[in-house]
């Protein structure tokens, strides 16, 4: 299968780094028109520099803007009135018992993780449905669905995205439009890589031991028994923004390595 979107507009919120930098080195490479996103020019900058430097004719530019709030939306779509592809990324995670998360810790979770997909596909969704095309991804987890004891906030944002996804699929009935959401499971993006590492030092291991018990401990039902990469991915992702995936619609989409138990 040779994916090509040459011709279409990808904005991927958060990719500086992380899953979302190798979904957007993804998306460039199938000859999508990139747009990279982050809070500060600086990192946005290097991102760019990145994927061109990566990908031989890549077509990359960047829009800083915080994504956490409406202000910050309503800047990137000032920036970027239209795109076909909105992969809605941006998120932040942060290990902490449920008795020690404040209510500005939900507020916040919920600001970053969900309301910012929410506003950009208000904002972007009707422009897709008009011209009879366009891609919504909602970068979800599987933390969505084995909602971790050590981040229940965290795992009240991802059980949002997939709910939202499957209800802005049904606004697609009957056009080229979709609306799906992939879960990952545990990746090696560099806030893990540095969570990990914090780990290592606490219990007097070696990086990838401390990762191997990681997932052993935790998420013991691993059928991988590993941290992906963030390429494996965004492997998914580009594949579900692809014209190939035409059928794929309201789905939410597992890359998780066998973590969750279910058939469906």
């Amino acid at each position: 299968m040779k994916i090509d979107l040459s011709g279409k507009t990808a904005l991927v919120t958060g990719s500086t780094s992380g899953i979302g930098h190798a979904i957007a080195r993804g998306l460039a490479a199938t000859g999508a028109e990139v747009v990279v996103n982050g809070r500060t020019q600086p990192k946005v900058d290097a991102a760019v520099a990145e994927i061109v430097k990566a990908v031989p004719g890549a077509k990359v530019k960047g829009v800083a803007a915080d994504v956490s709030t409406a202000a910050g939306c309503a800047k990137l779509v000032a920036a970027l009135p239209d795109v076909d592809i909105l992969i809605n990324n941006a998120g932040i995670f942060e290990p902490k018992g449920f008795f020690d998360i404040p209510d500005e810790d939900w507020t916040r979770f919920f600001e970053v993780n969900v309301m910012s997909g929410v506003r950009l596909s208000r904002a972007y969704m009707q422009g897709m449905l008009k011209r009879n095309w366009g891609r919504i991804v909602f970068i979800s987890s599987e933390s969505g669905l084995n909602i971790p004891k050590e981040m229940i906030h965290y795992g009240m944002s991802k059980t949002a995205q997939p709910a939202i996804s499957r209800g802005l699929a049904e606004l697609t009935r009957g056009t080229a439009v979709t609306v799906n959401s992939v879960l990952p499971g545990p990746t090696m993006s560099e806030g893990v890589e540095t969570f990990v590492k914090d780990l290592a030092r606490q219990n007097g291991e070696s990086l990838d031991e401390a990762a191997a018990n990681f997932v052993k401990q935790n998420r013991p039902t691993s059928l991988i028994q590993r941290f992906a990469s963030v390429e494996e991915i965004a492997n998914m992702v580009v594949y579900v923004s692809s014209k190939e995936a035409s059928v794929t619609n309201g789905a939410a989409l597992r890359a998780e390595g066998g973590i969750v138990q279910t058939i469906a």
